[in-house]
């Protein structure tokens, strides 16, 4: 094994985040440090502090955690690097090269015989580690010598105070809930084999300080930016990990077969996102929107007020009843219209049609464009629903292309919602869906796409030319990928959403490719305060679907006062999915003053940072507020989700203004006002209900305010100026 860099000691800084690697010696880099930053004096000193000891039955010397731990190394968790060539085993002694790739970036190029390794850790601006790996194949192309990978992952380091173990689940209308736990000895593994991303999905994988919460703690996190089978793991030796405690990392799960790389051959595995903050979860919150912020594939245009027409009318598409949503919708300032599913081919439900791409002339003999005109003739974008890698066994596609379902020889896999899965990876059957969708962008002129896909992938393989079944997970989600770049390339100014079964493919990868995400098919306000909440620890404002639905929601038969409903809207990129067509005069009046209050606000909404209060569960208080990059102004919506045994809420705390600015605080009636369960507000609310009340902010922040005794599902949003 070699080693050659110029500089030993690496050390990338960005944002209050420091890594430190040492480069010296034989093999990969080692990790000396990721946390907070270090001034030059102390990192100058850090190698010679590293080793550590060597304790009894152990390796005869201090062993350090690389770039890609594995046995070779002295790692005996799980490793960074599996593979094998016909059978026989990887044990890699690497020559390596490592370079810094500008200021922030290490470069590590490990070469073993016939295998080479490309690693990139990079640090951007907001302190947001990416962390790059590829191997390739560089047998001689007459051998013929398949490299079978096994595995590759990044990991990182925990120190020993990383005690505590944060990570979501979820299902169908309940995604993103959290659940803790203590970091014990073993391996914490999130893996999800459902060929999406999954409702149950981690999102992210965080390890702590004992207690850590929203606004205190310190705390380290990973998110793998892949929308097929994923693995997070936080794992902790009774030997440590080198000098640290544990490590935090993941990767693609990949299938024994999957990826087999033939001569010439390179495997790019997903980009594996890690942050640490020391201001608890609003600081990784705030670290990861910053990063999406600032990168060039989210339009930075104001996100416009969109009326999907799915919880309208359903399968029930009629030309005069969606002129009519349409000319309402126009009417209250909806700038995007959305016609969902049952526009095409034999889709007059959900058992046949899908794939069939095609505009229907039994529902629109007319085609859509007498639709599309009336949209756009009130102001408004129009946008069309598609579930592009899926069909029913029941369509024109399948009866023509039986081949193109994705599943082993011996049959299709089991049903789910009537729907098989179109194989993406089959060039005749991409190319057949990407022309269909392109042509109807380019003939009605849509603006936008959603963008569904509602189910698991089971038994998720495909024939390969040898007719051997072949796991197809990562082909199939790398297809869809490219299908979404085809088409962004060909219509850069078309928007699209990713929708899975509501929430179930949220991640970066995805994210990288479109403008958002639909956060849940349950439009219940009530649960949308915990879904919206922890999607938002990864997800900004504004690639957030967040809807006004029916009084009455259809996943959960739970009635909720509008107020409630527009209150929670706002908490990211706002929308309805109902029949305002069939609304009262008020709530019509409601819903236009919401809808100029929402593009009031989006600006400090979509771009300021997310802070959310620490409070007892047991209250059912939830304060959650957006402060503008340089705090002159700040929204927070304060609400009440169950009741509790205290009678009054007490002073409450408004975290992440500006201890030194005065404030005007106004309770915005647009967003509609609560119930109470009072006989006297508290002595500021009369005037925060008019022109508002100053109030200084290091009162505001740090004492806090007496709230109004809310009812439950009851709220109100506070604007400071």
């Amino acid at each position: 094994m070699t080693s050659q860099t110029a500089v030993p000691l690496v050390v990338l800084r960005s944002a209050g985040t420091c890594l430190a690697f040492d480069t010296s010696g034989e093999g990969l880099p080692r990790v000396l440090h990721w946390g907070a930053d270090l001034p030059d004096a102390a990192l100058a000193g850090l190698p010679g502090l590293v080793p550590g000891p060597v304790p009894p039955n152990a390796l005869d010397e201090p062993w350090p955690l690389t770039v890609l731990p594995t046995s070779g190394d002295g790692w005996l968790g799980t490793p960074g690097y599996a593979a094998h060539r016909a059978g026989g085993a990887a044990a890699p002694r690497w020559d390596v090269t490592a370079e810094l790739d500008g200021e922030r970036s290490l470069r590590t190029t490990a070469r073993d015989g016939a295998t080479e390794l490309v690693l990139g850790h990079a640090l951007d601006e907001h302190g947001v580690l990416r962390v790059t790996l590829s191997v390739t194949n560089r047998a001689d192309p007459e051998a013929a010598e398949v490299l079978d990978l096994g595995a590759l992952r990044a990991l990182m380091p925990l120190p020993s105070r990383a005690t505590e173990v944060l990570d979501l689940t979820g299902r169908w209308c309940r995604e993103r809930s959290p659940q803790r736990s203590a970091l014990q000895d073993g391996t914490h593994l999130r893996a999800s084999r459902r060929g999406r991303t999954g409702h149950d999905a981690t999102l992210l994988l965080t390890v702590g300080t004992a207690g850590f919460g929203f606004r205190t703690g310190e705390v380290w996190s990973v998110h793998v930016a892949w929308s097929g089978n994923h693995e997070h793991l936080a794992e902790r030796l009774p030997e440590g990990a080198g000098v640290h405690s544990a490590v935090l990392g993941g990767g693609e799960l990949l299938e024994p077969g999957e990826l087999r790389l033939g001569p010439g051959e390179t495997y790019t595995a997903p980009d594996v996102v890690f942050v640490h903050a020391t201001d608890g979860l609003d600081g990784v919150s705030r670290r990861l929107h910053r990063s999406q912020r600032s990168t060039a594939t989210h339009s930075n245009d104001p996100r416009p007020l969109v009326l999907n027409t799915w919880e309208a009318v359903y399968f029930d598409h009629d030309l005069g009843r969606l002129t009519e949503l349409a000319d309402t919708a126009a009417q209250i300032g909806v700038e995007r219209f959305v016609l969902d599913d049952g526009w095409f081919g034999s889709r007059r439900d959900d058992h046949s049609g899908l794939g069939d791409w095609v505009v229907s002339t039994d529902v629109w003999p007319q085609g859509l464009q007498p639709l599309v005109e009336h949209v756009k003739g009130r102001g408004m974008e129009f946008g069309l629903w598609f579930e592009p890698e899926m069909v029913n066994l029941d369509s024109d596609l399948v009866r023509a292309h039986p081949d193109w379902v994705l599943g082993p020889k011996a049959g299709h896999p089991r049903p789910s919602r009537q729907q098989h899965v179109l194989d993406l990876a089959n060039p005749e059957a991409a190319a057949h869906v990407e022309g269909q969708i392109s042509a109807l962008v380019s003939d009605l002129g849509i603006d936008f796409i959603k963008w569904d896909h509602n189910r698991d992938l089971h038994e998720a393989v495909r024939t390969d030319a040898g007719g051997v079944d072949r796991p197809a997970v990562h082909a199939q989600t790398a297809a869809f990928y490219t299908l979404l770049d085809h088409l962004r390339a060909a219509h850069p100014d078309l928007e699209i959403e990713s929708c899975s079964s509501g929430g179930a493919r949220v991640d970066l990868g995805v994210l990288a490719r479109t403008d958002r995400i639909w956060t849940s098919d349950c439009n219940d306000a009530l649960e949308r305060t915990a879904i919206q909440r922890w999607t938002s620890l990864l997800v900004p404002a504004e690639l957030m679907g967040t809807h006004v639905g029916p009084a009455t929601a259809h996943t959960t038969h739970r009635t909720l006062d509008l107020s409630f409903r527009l209150l929670i809207a706002l908490q990211g990129h706002a929308g309805l999915e109902w029949d305002i067509a069939r609304c009262t005069s008020e709530e019509l009046s409601a819903l236009a003053d919401w809808s100029g209050l929402y593009r009031e606000l989006r600006p400090l909404l979509h771009s300021g940072d997310l802070v959310r209060a620490d409070l007892p569960d047991d209250r059912g208080l939830l304060v959650t507020g957006t402060v503008a990059a340089d705090g002159e102004t700040a929204a927070y919506t304060v609400l009440r989700t169950h009741s509790g045994t205290s009678v009054t809420p007490g002073l409450v705390a408004l975290p992440g203004l500006d201890s030194t600015r005065t404030y005007t605080v106004r309770v915005r009636r647009e967003a509609g006002l609560p119930a109470v369960i009072q006989h006297i507000a508290p002595a500021w609310w009369d005037e925060a209900l008019g022109d508002g009340i100053p109030v200084h902010g290091a009162l505001l922040a740090g004492v806090g305010l007496p709230l109004p005794v809310l009812g439950p599902a009851q709220g109100f949003l506070l604007h400071l100026t």
